[in-house]
């Protein structure tokens, strides 16, 4: 059984959530992982089908771009990219819902008081058309912080460090929730808590300030019972 995170027990002091954005507010994993397998696979890459989400699930660009060149010894070119990712985009004014129970999630965490940010290795671009089509976006205005801008995509840490830093948090206040293990990875890389959302009977990493939810429906109650307790 894993210990509960420093900043989520009586001692701690929660003051930031920060959350990933797909696999946990929006589902276009599917989407971006199938364009990112259709273009895999005509650059020669094998990639069996119903695979595209465990082959390509938190990666950024740069990182499907890597992976792809070393699968198949050939070059994508410095455009690839930018050309993948606007077919993220124009799938996005139709590839994507929100995933289960979060508007309804995000509603309690505000009546909680605490505030919230998003850090994603999508950029804000693909963001705010995600968010608008969901309904999400009056949630975040003017809080989203995107790794694939930064050129910094996680597991690297620096956009949930830079999160923090704009809130004027330091990281052992923050909670993360994610649901990849690149995300989970670069939360703990930032020595940050992270909820890990993650369907029943499905691995978990061992890792330190990791803690797992089965459901949206089981977040808000978390973060309200570590703040009674601090609160004592």
């Amino acid at each position: 059984m894993m210990a509960m995170p420093f900043v989520l027990s009586p001692e701690g002091q929660l003051k930031l959530v920060i959350f990933d954005c797909d696999g946990v507010l929006v589902d276009s994993e599917a989407t971006c992982c199938g364009i990112s397998a259709e273009e895999a696979r005509a650059a020669g890459m094998t990639v069996p089908a119903g695979k595209e989400v465990e082959t390509f699930s938190g990666m950024a660009l740069p990182g499907i771009q890597k992976l792809i060149e070393e699968k198949t010894g050939k070059s994508l070119g410095t455009t690839w990219a930018a050309q993948t990712q606007a077919r993220f985009v124009e799938a996005m004014q139709n590839g994507v819902e929100p995933i289960d129970g979060v508007h309804d999630m995000l509603e309690n965490v505000v009546k909680l008081g605490l505030p919230v940010r998003v850090g994603s290795n999508s950029s804000c671009q693909e963001m705010a058309i995600k968010f608008k089509t969901t309904n999400l976006e009056h949630f975040f205005e003017n809080r989203i912080h995107s790794a694939r801008d930064m050129g910094l995509p996680k597991p690297r840490p620096d956009v949930y460090l830079h999160a923090a830093q704009e809130e004027g948090v330091k990281p052992e206040n923050c909670v993360v929730l994610e649901d990849s293990n690149t995300g989970a990875k670069a939360a703990v890389n930032a020595g940050m808590a992270c909820v890990l959302l993650r369907a029943q009977g499905e691995p978990v990493p061992d890792w330190p300030n990791l803690v797992v939810i089965h459901h949206l429906s089981e977040f808000a109650p978390l973060l309200q019972k570590a703040l009674k307790t601090q609160e004592q």
